[in-house]
């Protein structure tokens, strides 16, 4: 004789705690009567979560400059019709200076740098990049869709009362000083500028939208706030750009923030071949606009140091040489790259 348990068995099958399907619904309502069908809506269930590659690479997306290296960045798309009239103006003037006779130049041997590379930008020859790239979508924009969060009259950054003169275009000094002021009071390395560059046209690639004169203040902010956490490791919290923009609100900076993610479906990631490909892109439009970088004579003290980063190079290839030619393996020469 024994006890018999018996149980009642449920129609749903048991679950634990972890594997428990939760849904979670995000409602940006971004509509107003200025600003119809501007509404996000997604819904996440733990079962059918996005991996992070998945997100990163969208398959409706596989143009987006920002995230495939092998692509060119917008604003070199947009700056074209500029550039060709900068080399016309170029054809004509150097036509003016071969009419003009010779004359005598210099044959010393001095060689003029920059102290910008790959790895350790210039700052401020960096923020002018970034700034006329900014510029040009500005300038050549393709829509004039505005969303509310983005909207400087509807969400100010000063207590002042926005004038008419928001709608204006603003020339590439303006640009300049606002993202000048930010990195130099939050103290933001030059490699953040560059980030912000790429949230920015990945922004306009996933929200299908455009900086506009009214708009441009609060879409760098943004991305500013983005590529400061993402990048540098000691980022400065929203409530210290409340300090440098005095009359904005630590509630405003963390809506947009949350916006901007959102807009970006979360995709903050940025392979080192996009950063490579933004940078020496930048150099290439700041020649073709003739935008003066900070050159200087190469000192005597920079030559040892890159002779003897060339010398290292030397080293390790020698020994590279003394390996294969035991296997007898032919190793194909490739030019020096210095990045100091």
């Amino acid at each position: 004789m024994g006890c018999k348990l018996s149980c009642c068995k449920s129609n749903s099958p048991r679950v634990s705690s972890k594997q428990r399907k939760f849904q979670r619904k995000f409602h940006f309502d971004l509509g107003n009567d200025h600003y119809p069908h501007q509404k996000i809506e997604e819904e996440i269930s733990s079962t059918n979560l996005q991996h992070i590659s998945e997100r990163e690479h969208p398959e409706d997306l596989e143009g987006d400059p920002s995230t495939q290296p092998s692509i060119g960045p917008l604003f070199m798309q947009r700056s074209r019709s500029d550039i060709r009239c900068v080399k016309e103006r170029r054809k004509s003037q150097l036509i003016i200076l071969e009419s003009r006779p010779l004359k005598k130049s210099s044959s010393c041997s001095t060689i003029y740098l920059d102290d910008s590379t790959v790895s350790h930008p210039n700052l401020k020859n960096t923020i002018k990049c970034v700034t006329l790239a900014i510029y040009y979508h500005i300038k050549n924009r393709t829509s004039n869709n505005v969303l509310e969060i983005f909207d400087e009259k509807v969400h100010p950054l000063s207590k002042d009362c926005v004038n008419e003169d928001y709608l204006k275009e603003p020339d590439a000094r303006s640009l300049y000083r606002f993202m000048r002021n930010l990195f130099t009071a939050a103290q933001l390395s030059p490699e953040c500028a560059i980030i912000t560059l790429v949230y920015l046209e990945r922004l306009l690639t996933y929200a299908e939208v455009d900086i506009l004169p009214c708009t441009w203040k609060r879409i760098v902010l943004g991305a500013i706030l983005l590529a400061s956490k993402v990048w540098d490791d000691q980022a400065i919290w929203n409530v210290d750009y409340c300090l440098i923009l005095k009359d904005v609100t630590v509630e405003d900076m963390n809506e947009l923030e949350r916006h901007f993610l959102q807009m970006l479906q979360f995709n903050i990631n940025v392979p080192s071949s996009v950063y490579a490909k933004y940078y020496f892109d930048l150099r290439t439009l700041a020649d073709e606009n003739d935008l003066t970088l900070t050159m200087e004579p190469l000192s005597k003290e920079r030559a040892q140091r890159l002779e003897a980063m060339s010398k290292l190079c030397d080293i390790h290839r020698n020994g590279i040489r003394r390996w294969s030619s035991a296997e007898k393996i032919a190793l194909n020469r490739r030019s020096k790259a210095i990045i100091s």
